[in-house]
């Protein structure tokens, strides 16, 4: 299980400069990344050995990156980097990596996942759970989105934890391209705490709803959810931006 976003690098930011957007229309759970008609952006963080290793290769090589243990993909980039401390929490997560996978891997993925909540039942005793997080190698886990100052929204970003054959196929089938963007990070965090709000409209990852069949809606229990909207969650983080910043 992937920790928690909350283990991050502070921000200490005037109020005067922090926007609440009305989220009412936003859905509680939605899939929205960086994507185009053949790849989706997903974010991980490393220490430079295994993000060197990476960007040297094109895809994750063992060693010095461990197959043998389940790996999350996230397609947040501010859910990522709240979760690394913006490039500055701690060595094995310094490097923030953005990895282009084709469309196809990521549907095959969620189309053979099942929910965190799910794989660990109520009335499963200690060893059941265990057991049943060994069985899955796809688990989807939905946690609260972040915003520019790593506070928590009520609407929720995906997380997908691939191992075994997914982790398999995920390093030597549907890789495309790996980048650095911890530079990027650094930047965003920068403006953020120096209050410059403008540049960072320009600067965040253009992400957006990507598009889902029923069935996998289902499965990622985003119809039990409340819905699969079509608010975009960018939209409102640049209009208080502009707010902020007076533009």
């Amino acid at each position: 299980m992937p920790g928690s976003a909350d283990n991050r690098r502070s921000l200490t930011v005037p109020d005067s400069k922090r926007t609440v957007e009305p989220v009412a229309q936003v859905p509680s759970h939605q899939v929205r990344a960086v994507y185009n008609d053949r790849t989706i952006r997903v974010y991980q963080a490393y220490s430079d050995q295994i993000a060197d290793s990476a960007l040297r290769s094109g895809t994750f090589l063992s060693p010095p990156f461990n197959a043998q243990r389940m790996t999350w993909i996230k397609p947040s980039f501010l859910w990522m980097a709240c979760r690394a401390g913006w490039g500055e929490k701690e060595e094995k997560q310094k490097r923030i990596l953005a990895i282009d996978i084709t469309r196809e891997g990521f549907e095959w993925a969620l189309g053979r996942s099942r929910l965190t909540h799910d794989a660990l039942g109520p009335h499963m005793c200690r060893g059941e759970k265990l057991e049943s997080m060994r069985a899955s190698y796809v688990l989807v886990q939905w946690d609260p989105e972040r915003d520019l100052f790593c506070s928590p929204q009520p609407w929720r970003t995906i997380q997908v934890g691939i191992r075994d054959e997914a982790v398999r196929r995920y390093v030597h089938d549907w890789i495309v391209k790996i980048s650095d963007v911890t530079a990027l990070a650094g930047r965003i965090h920068d403006c953020v705490a120096q209050g410059h709000m403008s540049p960072v409209v320009h600067l965040l990852p253009k992400e957006r709803e990507y598009p889902l069949g029923p069935e996998l809606q289902e499965r990622l229990g985003i119809v039990a959810s409340g819905g699969y909207g079509n608010t975009r969650v960018r939209s409102r983080i640049e209009a208080g931006l502009r707010r902020s910043s007076g533009t």
